[in-house]
């Protein structure tokens, strides 16, 4: 795993470089990472979740795309 490190000087506000270091932990999906590892899920659950959010994603993508092919 990679480290991330922000170097910055005395000009540097602290505010900004919170938010760098916030945007770099996404970029890097350290919280993603943290939160599926936070509690054990079975797999069968793991599946079914995957199943439904594929779902709910071609639902979407399926109702944005009649909207568009009326005009």
């Amino acid at each position: 795993m990679s480290t991330i490190s922000i170097t910055i000087d005395d000009r540097f506000p602290a505010e900004k470089a919170i938010k760098k270091f916030k945007r770099l932990c996404d970029a890097y999906g350290i919280v993603k990472e943290y939160r599926a590892r936070s509690e054990y899920k079975k797999p069968s659950v793991k599946m079914k979740e995957k199943l439904e959010n594929a779902d709910k994603r071609r639902r979407k993508t399926d109702v944005r795309g009649r909207t568009r092919s009326k005009y």
